[in-house]
């Protein structure tokens, strides 16, 4: 499982771990069942506390995305909560929208915010070969 955190974001990075685990379930790259890294590997993983870890399983756990199994680790839930995925996959459309007309309020070109969007792509595309 590949998460990403920027540590400079605005966004906590509890936020980070969690959106992204719960966009990892929606886009089927972890499917019902699969096993997520322990608190210890993954907190060690991403250099962040273990805590951190901790609280985010227990918040995606409560939310019914995974499913803690006394003694055997963390899992995806048999039956995550497809409408609430959907939902947050809507609002990042929403967040979307907004840096495009924030983006074209500036000044930006159609041309430059494809290519500021490209440039994004090409960089994560790069970073996740880099880190698998």
């Amino acid at each position: 499982m590949f998460l990403r955190i920027e540590k400079g974001s605005a966004v906590p990075i509890s936020r980070q771990i969690s959106t992204q685990i719960t966009a990892l379930c929606l886009s089927e790259q972890l499917h019902p069942g699969d096993k997520l890294p322990s608190v210890r590997e993954l907190a060690r993983e991403l250099a962040v506390n273990q805590n951190t870890i901790l609280r985010v399983y227990e918040k995606l756990t409560s939310e019914g995305i995974l499913d803690k199994r006394h003694g055997a680790g963390t899992y995806v839930a048999d039956s995550p909560p497809i409408k609430q995925l959907k939902e947050q996959r809507e609002q990042f459309y929403e967040e979307w929208q907004q840096l495009v007309r924030q983006g074209l309020l500036l000044g930006l070109t159609k041309k430059e915010l494809k290519q500021l969007l490209e440039t994004a792509l090409a960089s994560e595309a790069a970073e996740v070969s880099t880190v698998s």
